[in-house]
């Protein structure tokens, strides 16, 4: 997975390039089309070649596709129904960050199946469906969304993708009158202060109860009530020069000289350690092992940092 690949744009060149210019043991001998047909793009007679030269040719997805067609080939070609939006049910992300819950509208049809149970049967067939699914429900051959969606709170620290649950996705669905049409908050009610599908970066674990990020760039409230400042991921000086945002901030903020990455060390030098809860520093330290000050936001599982 570390290795130097192709560009999505060049796949067919690993196919009929020859081997002699390919930084690869072998050419490629098979594909799989999940969701993506090739219209847009270049070289189609390149790829025409390539798709009749592959071993396995594998479409996923709820219409036959270009894909499927515009090669002359007669076996090794195998086209998945994928279910339509309306045949499964589950969480799905706007462009403006905010994420919704979906409720499934009527079953799949013929032997159409929804992308993550298709994703089940092709990993159990190959022999790694236990450890991809080792945090994930599996109920009559059909991972359990709930436990999807939770998994990827779990991992998503760095855009901030962690604090909505299906339980509170749920919940805004359900008190959808609550929320103001312009500002996108809640107003009253069980969401009460929420915005709505809590825009990505909802901080923390969903029972931290970040209430989203309407607007990326927004100073006059604090983080924790949706504003957002500019954070650095890169070094914060350069030949004795600051980098930082100097005199921008949230409003209350106790940092006024520019957001640094975060670490467990940075939180001690502040004295702000002595807020983590007794699980928090559990997690904190079973992370970080001998050396707990490298933790930063990004690696700590509990939220705390």
């Amino acid at each position: 997975m570390s290795a130097k690949g192709i560009p999505v744009s060049r796949w067919f060149d690993g196919v009929i390039e020859d081997p002699a210019q390919i930084e690869q043991p072998n050419p490629i001998q098979g594909m799989v089309f999940w969701g993506h047909a090739p219209n847009s793009q270049t070289r189609l007679p390149d790829m025409k070649r390539a798709l009749e030269q592959l071993d396995t040719l594998v479409v996923v997805d709820p219409y036959p596709t270009m894909t499927a067609v515009m090669q002359d080939r007669s076996d090794g070609v195998y086209l998945l129904p994928a279910a339509t939006q309306f045949e499964t049910y589950g969480s799905v992300t706007a462009s403006n960050r905010s994420i919704q819950w979906r409720e499934k509208v009527v079953e799949p049809l013929f032997e159409a199946r929804p992308d993550h149970d298709v994703m089940y049967l092709l990993a159990r067939k190959f022999g790694f469906a236990e450890k991809m699914f080792k945090n994930i429900g599996v109920e009559d051959d059909a991972p359990i969304v709930e436990d999807i969606t939770h998994e990827i709170n779990r991992g998503m620290w760095t855009i901030g993708y962690t604090g909505q649950s299906p339980e509170r996705l749920r919940k805004h669905m359900a008190n959808q009158k609550t929320f103001d049409r312009t500002t996108l908050q809640a107003v009253g009610g069980p969401c009460d202060g929420d915005y709505y599908g809590m825009p990505w970066p909802a901080w923390g674990t969903p029972e931290m109860g970040h209430p989203g990020t309407p607007i990326l760039y927004d100073t006059s409230k604090p983080v924790a009530e949706g504003g957002l400042c500019f954070r650095a991921r890169f070094g914060v000086e350069r030949e004795g020069e600051n980098l930082l945002a100097e005199g921008s901030h949230p409003v209350g903020s106790e940092i006024e000289d520019g957001y640094p990455e975060f670490t467990m060390a940075m939180l001690s030098k502040l004295g702000w350690d002595k807020d983590l809860s007794a699980q928090e520093r559990s997690i904190i330290e079973g992370i970080g092992g001998n050396d707990i000050g490298k933790v930063n936001w990004k690696t700590d599982l509990s939220g705390g940092i």
